[in-house]
């Protein structure tokens, strides 16, 4: 019988195969594990308590990497919450100011805002003291529209004046309210009323300002009132009448002096700069 030959064969590895063969298992792991921190820091961030939320934003919005030559702002990081997340003590004095902002103070500063960024239109932009609280109102003028006749989609105009609004208010922690007024121009339909548009209205500049950066947990009050409350008394029909009231709410003077000097100057963290109003 004839001897079978066995044939071995030997297959070789090139230089490129050998170096990219499992790299990709590496990659894709950093990616997962990558993602994974993401999506639990955008949990933790939704777990966290409102008022812890406002003072990290306020600190990483004021920071500077040295207080001093030669001292880092780490050395002061672990006052701003203790082991247990919240820092009972420890308030930096420049967040005590932003929360202590006076009706008036926040008036000059909102008109600085319109006459700096709404200059051309700031005859549209009323502020005013109402209720305890600072009332800023968006009117229409004739062909300057805020809301497209009968419509509640804001126009280019009305977007503008929320955006420089709610760069000035979204920092601050005081409750806002928001309201909707028309003129008394009727509709021919039965099912659908100024009050349905006054209510529509506010509500779409409610989503305005929360695409600003306002917090919507802020937001305490939304309403409609038609034609009920004129600003042109005389005249129901004037355009002047179709508005949008943005109010922000503030605490009596009285009580937020009481709330500063609750606070032991101790217990304040120093830092350098003003904090700007």
């Amino acid at each position: 019988m004839k001897e079978q030959k066995i044939i071995i064969k030997k297959v070789k590895k090139t230089h490129e195969e050998e170096e990219h063969g499992g790299q990709w298992k590496v990659a894709y792991a950093d990616f997962v594990t990558a993602m994974m921190a993401f999506f639990m820091l955008l949990w933790l961030i939704t777990m966290i308590a409102p008022e812890k939320r406002a003072r990290v934003a306020a600190y990483f919005k004021y920071f500077t990497i040295y207080d001093k030559t030669g001292q880092s702002f780490m050395e002061k990081s672990s006052e701003i919450f203790d082991e247990a997340g919240e820092s009972a003590k420890k308030i930096p004095r420049e967040w005590v100011k932003e929360y202590n902002v006076t009706p008036a103070q926040f008036t000059e500063r909102i008109k600085a805002t319109i006459e700096s960024k709404l200059s051309d239109i700031k005859d549209q932009v009323l502020v005013d003291t109402y209720d305890g609280g600072v009332r800023i109102q968006l009117v229409d003028k004739e062909g300057k529209n805020m809301f497209d006749l009968g419509s509640s989609q804001p126009t280019p105009l009305a977007l503008r004046i929320m955006q420089a609004i709610g760069d000035t208010i979204r920092g601050m922690p005081n409750p806002v309210s928001i309201e909707g007024h028309t003129d008394s121009l009727a509709y021919q339909s039965s099912h659908y009323s100024n009050w349905d548009l006054s209510t529509e209205r506010a509500l779409a500049a409610r989503r305005t300002l929360e695409r600003t950066g306002l917090s919507p947990e802020r937001i305490v009050k939304i309403a409609g009132y038609a034609d009920t409350v004129p600003l042109i008394q005389g005249d129901k029909r004037d355009p002047r009448n179709r508005r949008i009231s943005i109010i922000l709410k503030f605490a009596r003077e009285d009580a937020q002096d009481q709330v500063m000097n609750s606070i032991p100057a101790s217990e304040l963290i120093e830092r350098t700069g003003e904090f700007a109003h």
